[in-house]
C-alpha cells in the first residue's frame, strides 16, 4: 500500500515571515479567519504591516499559507501513527485524530476556514479541498477499496465535527468503532 503524497510542501521564509506565519497561525485558529486583522498578525510577530505585505502580498495568501502549513502539521503527527499501525492503518488514523483533537480545543481548522470564506473564490478554499481530498485518498488507500475508503472519510470527517461543534467527546471512538464494523461487513483487514 502506498500513501498520496501530502499535496504541499515549505516555502522558504526570512525569519519575520516565519514569525509572521507562526503568529498569524495561532491567531486564525483560535480567533478565526476573520477576526484577525493584519496590524494584530504584524503586532504579535513583532514585524510591521509593510512586512506582511512585502512576504505575501496580502492577507488572504496568508491564509491559505497557514492552512499548507497546518495540513503539514496534520501529516507529521499522523505519518507516525500509520507506520506503527502496520495492517490496522484505517483505525490509526481514528486513534491520530483522538489524540490530536486533544490538543485542538477548535476542531478542524480547515472545516472552521471554509466556514468563513467557502463560496468566495478566496485563495484558501483549494487548499482546504486538497487538504479534505488528500485524507479520502489515505482513507481509500488504507482500505484498498475507493468505497470503502470514501465510506471511512466520512466518519472521520463525521467525528471531528461531531467531537467539537457537537461537543460530543464519545465521537471518535464512536466512529472508529463503526470504522472496525464497516470494514468487517466488507470483508477487509483493519
Amino acid at each position: 500500500m502506498t500513501l498520496p503524497e501530502a499535496p504541499f510542501d515549505d516555502p522558504a521564509l526570512t525569519p519575520a515571515g516565519e514569525r509572521l506565519l507562526d503568529a498569524a497561525s495561532e491567531l486564525f485558529y483560535r480567533r478565526g479567519i476573520r477576526a484577525v486583522g493584519v496590524d494584530l498578525v504584524a503586532e504579535t510577530a513583532g514585524t510591521t504591516k509593510k512586512t506582511l505585505y512585502d512576504r505575501f502580498g496580502s492577507k488572504d495568501e496568508l491564509v491559505a499559507l497557514y492552512l499548507r502549513r497546518r495540513a503539514r502539521r496534520w501529516q507529521a503527527f499522523l505519518f507516525p501513527y500509520l507506520r506503527a499501525s502496520g495492517p490496522a492503518g484505517v483505525l490509526a488514523v481514528f486513534d491520530a485524530l483522538a489524540a490530536w483533537l486533544r490538543e485542538q480545543g477548535r476542531g478542524c481548522a480547515f472545516v472552521n476556514a471554509y466556514a468563513e470564506v467557502g463560496g468566495t473564490g478566496h485563495p484558501a478554499e483549494s487548499v482546504i479541498r486538497a487538504e479534505k481530498d488528500w485524507m479520502r485518498r489515505v482513507l481509500v488507500a488504507l482500505a484498498c477499496d475507493a468505497s470503502l475508503g470514501a465510506e471511512l472519510h466520512l466518519l472521520y470527517e463525521g467525528a471531528m465535527v461531531a467531537h467539537t461543534a457537537g461537543g460530543r467527546e464519545d465521537a471518535v471512538p464512536t466512529a472508529r468503532a463503526a470504522a472496525v464494523r464497516l470494514v468487517a461487513a466488507r470483508g477487509a483487514a483493519v
